[in-house]
């Protein structure tokens, strides 16, 4: 019978528009599958995982194909609504799949391209089977237990090594190291048992009798593994290692004793690195206030006929108790559930929330886990047993998981810019992806917010979306008192003492003699802002990038925000040579020590960046101040993420004016949403809280409309604007952003490609002008920005940017050039 050849299509994880066929070997054909990894050869020396997407007979149009390495999994890693998702991602935001497949990979998923193999763990040494080269080449692995295939080439004196290294691979001689380095480890824990003749009573009882005349300890350790292994049942169960040497109290000894006598075996078994707990609460005990039940009512009518909604609800109006009765509902059916939540530093409150009434069905996944930690969850997900996670909280790249039979996602905080993908590519927004995703699994979709997009609040009250209103807080709390400063008033009336406004420490001092608690928001973290001369104007710039340095105390140096480089700070100016450098502006690290000098006995920590680099650091913070550990949180956007604290009475905005005045045209808007969301903080139990925002422009329109708690006067001006001008939701933006080291070179070159789309998008594209920040890692920038009507085929334009891309680069002098594209920017 006349053997058949089979042939599979890789996605690799590089920036390519095609995926690439590769020959199946016989041997591989029952293990190949669609969705597992396998290893590859890809140009003349690189190795990588690529992904099976397709497997066909169809013989390729080209003389040389190579074949398969290796497979990698006993089961596919990857589902097919994936594929399909990860598709869209890629057409929707002028991205390429492999590198979706990157950013969707946990990365203990993902083979680096080191192309260096090692000798494999099974050779046995049979030197008299080996070819000339294949000596060479085990003769060199035994000496330096690792080559690249450079050196190998070197070697056996080869230009093209690939065959001789496939060959090696086939007969079970060597193994790509990436393989061994890369591959996904489970972890293992000691668990121990008795033997076969110990698990006979009579026996058990008599070495019982012995150990109690001889050895006292070990009986000890033999009672406490009888009561942890439920011994007396059908099926005695082993206990860990760990377990039986704390709850015994005995020495490793002792146990060791017991092992060599022959009493108990240990043996390894696969553990869990994720935290397990069981529900503690149960969801029908859950009560809804009058106005979420209503809430929770209407938000299962709409979804009989819509697939997405938006609850509006103001801060503290009990958003997440709404949330958990709908998990509920889906996962009874079968389903799983996805709950998007915009930073890290929000997930620590609501998975304990969430976790108390869901227990081990919960999972999260973030940035913060290790990357083997984030496989078990990824497994977990995929995973059709009854272990499978059912419910998943997390971060944008949550989206990205293996879900087998989505029912629901929700989408919390869902105007955060924290959903955005900034760099690298894909430049994806997780809330609208989340879209697509719900329409793929044919789940339902639930956005909330206190203070919604312009965007997402237009296509509800247009009825794309169904909108839901609450606008009551939970328990009848009332909103707090909003007080606003104007700091220059203040100033005059010397009613500022550095850059706390009197009312402000009067407010703080009233909170802090009734043990209440209080957080400052300011959203720029360092000690001061710049340096500056007062004799001639110098301020301290990066070399690399065109901003101004921040001064970090803790550090001693000025340090750049955007590259990370630092400077010693000049004892004199280096301008004019004189002593007159002072400091302007602050930052949260400044509040941070200010503060004591006003309350010298107030416990005071910051959230920013700075603070919250390492893995628990947000966790251990937010559950010290939940324990009323800390008196005063200063800190950046991070706390105005939806934290909720009982105890906090008092906010205060240091410098509203950072928000209102930034160029862009969502400045407004955002600037309404944290005010709006960081004195929601405030007055949490049973009390009115009361925030303080100090401005130079009180009577800023959107001051106003945080004072007033009006959010649809704020999206009534802001949507005028944005449809005179313009601008989302009623047009489409596509930045595209070209770098280069040469601005001559970059200048040319970004007015080319601006020439190239203006024969077919004429007036809808803007520029080349360079950015707010010119430069940024010693690379130039300069912006086009195509602006097209929403009814236009996004598809036809984005078609028409990659064709002028292509051709653009068919210009030799330009290939050097970087490119950027952004999709929908924020």
């Amino acid at each position: 019978m006349e053997r058949q050849t089979f042939f599979a299509d890789i996605l690799l994880p590089l920036p390519l528009a095609a995926n690439f066929t590769y020959r199946i070997p016989s041997k591989m054909v029952d293990e190949i599958a669609i969705g597992k990894r396998v290893v590859v050869q890809f140009g003349q020396r690189k190795i990588y995982a690529g992904l099976v997407v397709k497997i066909h007979q169809i013989i390729p149009q080209f003389n040389q194909i190579k074949y398969i390495l290796n497979v990698l999994d006993a089961e596919p890693i990857v589902n097919s609504n994936q594929f399909k998702f990860w598709e869209w991602i890629a057409q929707y935001y002028l991205s390429y799949q492999g590198e979706v497949m990157n950013a969707a990979l946990p990365s203990a998923l993902k083979m680096a391209s080191e192309s260096k193999i090692v000798l494999h763990p099974s050779f046995n040494l049979d030197y008299e089977s080996l070819s000339e080269r294949e000596f060479l080449v085990v003769q060199a692995l035994e000496l330096n237990q690792i080559l690249s295939l450079t050196e190998v080439g070197k070697i056996v004196e080869l230009q093209t090594i690939m065959p001789l290294i496939k060959t090696m691979i086939e007969k079970s001689i060597i193994l790509p190291e990436e393989e061994i380095q890369n591959k996904f480890k489970p972890k293992t824990e000691d668990y121990i048992r008795l033997t076969e003749p110990y698990l006979q009573e009579l026996q058990l009882e008599s070495l019982s009798k012995m150990l109690e005349q001889r050895a006292s300890k070990q009986l000890e350790l033999l009672l406490v593994y009888i009561q942890y292994s439920n011994y007396f049942n059908k099926e005695p169960m082993p206990v860990s290692k760990t377990l039986l040497l704390k709850k015994s109290g005995v020495s490793n000894a002792v146990l060791n004793a017991m092992l060599n006598k022959g009493i108990f075996e240990v043996y390894e078994q696969n553990a869990s690195r994720l935290m397990h707990r069981k529900s503690t609460k149960l969801v029908s005990d859950l009560e809804l206030s009058e106005k979420q039940n209503i809430a929770f009512n209407e938000i299962q009518t709409i979804f009989n006929s819509k697939d997405y909604c938006l609850l509006h609800g103001i801060t503290g109006s009990g958003k997440t108790e709404i949330y958990i009765k709908l998990i509920d509902q889906v996962i009874k059916t079968g389903k799983q559930a996805l709950l998007l939540v915009p930073e890290i530093a929000l997930t620590a409150q609501i998975i304990n929330r969430l976790q108390s009434y869901f227990g081990d069905k919960l999972g999260f996944y973030h940035s913060k886990y290790g990357s083997n930690e984030r496989v078990e969850v990824w497994h977990k997900v995929l995973d059709n047993s009854n272990n499978a996670y059912q419910v998943i909280i997390g971060a944008r790249s949550a989206i990205f998981l293996p879900f087998r039979n989505l029912g629901l996602i929700i989408v919390d905080e869902e105007h955060d810019s924290s959903y955005k993908q900034f760099d690298p590519s894909p430049r994806y927004s997780a809330r609208d992806a989340a879209l697509f995703l719900t329409k793929l699994h044919g789940a339902k979709c639930l956005l909330g917010s206190a203070t919604p997009s312009i965007e997402t609040y237009y296509q509800a009250i247009n009825g794309k979306y169904g909108l839901i209103n609450l606008n009551e807080r939970f328990s009848k709390v009332e909103l707090p008192l909003i007080h606003i400063v104007d700091t220059v008033e203040a100033s005059k009336r010397k009613q500022m003492k550095s850059h706390f406004s009197t009312l402000l420490l009067e407010k703080m001092k009233i909170a802090l003699d009734q043990k209440e608690q209080i957080i400052l928001f300011q959203n720029r973290r360092g000690f001061s802002l710049r340096i500056i001369c007062e004799a001639c104007g110098w301020t301290p710039s990066c070399n690399n990038c065109d901003v101004s340095l921040t001064f970090h105390k803790n550090l001693g140096k000025l340090k750049c925000h955007y590259c990370g480089a630092t400077k010693e700070v000049p004892e004199l100016c280096p301008e004019c040579g004189r002593k007159k450098l002072i400091m302007k502006g602050f930052g949260t690290e400044k509040l941070e020590e200010e503060i004591p000098f006003f309350f010298p006995e107030a416990i005071v920590k910051r959230m920013d960046l700075d603070t919250m680099r390492s893995k628990n650091s947000h966790l251990q913070l937010i559950n010290d101040f939940e324990d009323r550990k800390i008196d005063i949180l200063v800190g950046t956007q991070m706390v105005t993420k939806g934290l909720d604290f009982d105890f906090v009475s008092l906010v205060g905005v240091m410098n509203a004016d950072n928000l209102l005045f930034y160029p862009d045209f969502r400045s407004f808007e955002r600037s309404f949403q944290q005010i709006t969301q960081v004195s929601g903080r405030s007055g949490r139990k049973n009390k009115q809280g009361n925030v303080i925002i100090q401005t130079s422009q009180p009577n800023h329109a959107v001051l106003r409309n945080v004072l007033d708690n009006d959010y649809i006067k704020m999206f009534e001006s802001q949507i005028e604007e944005r449809k005179n001008f313009r601008y989302p939701p009623f047009y489409r933006l596509i930045r595209i952003s070209l770098k280069h080291k040469e601005s001559q070179l970059l200048n040319e070159g970004a007015n080319v490609f601006a020439d190239l789309l203006r024969p077919e998008l004429g007036s809808r594209v803007l520029g080349p002008e360079f950015p707010l920040i010119g430069r940024i890692k010693n690379l130039y920038i300069k912006d086009v920005l195509i602006k097209f009507e929403v009814k236009a085929s996004h598809l036809a334009v984005k078609k028409m940017i990659r064709e002028a891309v292509d051709r653009f680069f068919k210009i030799k002098i330009y290939r050097s050039i970087l490119f950027s594209l952004d999709v929908d920017p924020y």
